[in-house]
């Protein structure tokens, strides 16, 4: 493909991409690697070249643009290099007509920005589409951070987590045997950090409420030495399925999965009721922590969807609290830095629930801001992805 060929594939997929975040479609990644699929023809360098003309154009565009040209001109008008390639060449795009409309430039539409907890100023926005590096965790079920450093030594050790080693973005970590072996896992400093507030030990029962995948999970298992009694639950049976391979991976025997029915979740879990040591509520959110790494999740977000959040928020705290035993702990915790769904959401929580209190000083030191009763992470003060977490005891 020419340079220019390049320009239009980018300009076709984040049309698409743009569409599917208006109307609530697939995310970006399954888009683009279908758009691939299509194009057989490209070679190995192309895919690299349109992946990164899209992306950057989604980073540096605020909000759903009206075309993929509109995004695409807003990158020219930041790089010349992308601009002379609107030549009108075969398979490239058509040349720029003055006045022509570009799609706006920023972190976010402003009444998102406003949503944002307190702590983020615009000091920090640059760094939340920064591209994130590759965060790994060392299983010790099989391994140490130490071994992560002899296969990797072109990493670095992150800062308050013993099990994290850091390396470039994009790094293809996966590839390497040792991955297939269980010794590590691909996960943010920002979930190291949250797995190991929950303060898990050998020989308790935990409940993992909302597990997805299992990241956090298998997090969980490694902290406590593969003995503990963990049941990883979720709504969403794909993800879920993704667990116990993983876990056998990883040499975690311990985790029970259990695929809930959205609305029946207490009935499902009544075995489990005030008998849990420890809870974590990793609840379903915006994702405005993560926009380095899903920067279309900006185009996303809408009021009704921010809303269902909120709702799904509080009834999961909810269920997790009534899980947790006398004087147990829940943490909660979302990957967003919107207040509502951060120091908000647990101040209503507190309200709702005489006796139980907020813990603190459960980060490692430096790591993390207080927040309300919690703690807020942040790409520019943490070097992670956004998160917000709060611990809470249950009375006695």
């Amino acid at each position: 493909m020419t340079p220019a060929a390049r320009i239009q594939a980018a300009i076709e997929i984040l049309d698409a991409i743009a569409a599917a975040a208006r109307e609530g479609g697939a995310p970006a990644d399954a888009i683009f690697a279908e758009a691939m699929r299509a194009r057989r023809y490209a070679g190995s360098k192309d895919r690299r070249a349109i992946r990164a003309h899209v992306y950057d154009a989604i980073r540096i565009v605020r909000s759903a643009p009206a075309s993929g040209r509109a995004a695409m001109l807003a990158l020219a008008d930041a790089q010349s290099e992308i601009a002379a390639l609107f030549d009108g060449s075969p398979y490239g795009p058509a040349p720029i007509v003055a006045d022509e409309p570009r799609a706006e430039t920023g972190l976010a539409a402003e009444a998102l920005v406003g949503l944002f907890d307190p702590l983020v100023g615009e000091d920090e926005h640059d760094a939340m589409l920064t591209r994130a590096p590759l965060d790994l965790r060392a299983n010790r079920i099989a391994a140490s951070r130490d071994d992560l450093a002899a296969l990797y030594p072109e990493g670095a050790a992150i800062s308050g987590a013993p099990d994290g080693w850091r390396l470039p973005p994009e790094t293809a970590a996966v590839q390497h045997p040792a991955y297939g072996e269980g010794r590590f896992e691909v996960q943010d400093a920002a979930s190291q950090y949250a797995s190991a507030a929950l303060d898990a030990a050998p020989g308790q029962a935990i409940v993992d409420l909302c597990a997805g995948g299992g990241g956090k999970t298998l997090a969980i298992a490694s902290l406590t030495g593969n003995d503990a009694d963990i049941l990883a639950c979720d709504t969403n049976r794909a993800r879920l399925q993704q667990l116990p391979p993983r876990a056998e991976r990883a040499g975690a025997t311990g985790i029970e999965t259990r695929l809930l029915n959205p609305g029946q979740e207490p009935a499902m879990l009544s075995d489990w009721q005030g008998k849990a040591d420890r809870v974590f509520v990793d609840a379903p959110c915006s994702g405005s922590g993560t926009w380095r790494r899903s920067p279309e999740l900006r185009w996303r977000l809408t009021p009704a969807r921010l809303e269902r959040h909120l709702a799904d928020q509080a009834k999961l705290i909810d269920i997790g609290a009534d899980l947790v035993a006398p004087g147990g702990k829940l943490l909660y915790a979302v990957c967003s830095i919107i207040t509502r769904e951060g120091r908000a959401q647990v101040d209503e929580f507190l309200n709702r629930h005489p006796g139980w209190t907020a813990d603190a000083g459960y980060l490692p030191d430096g790591i993390g801001r207080a927040a309300g009763a919690g703690y807020l992470l942040t790409p520019a003060h943490d070097g992670c992805d956004g998160f917000f977490l709060a611990r809470l005891t249950a009375p006695c």
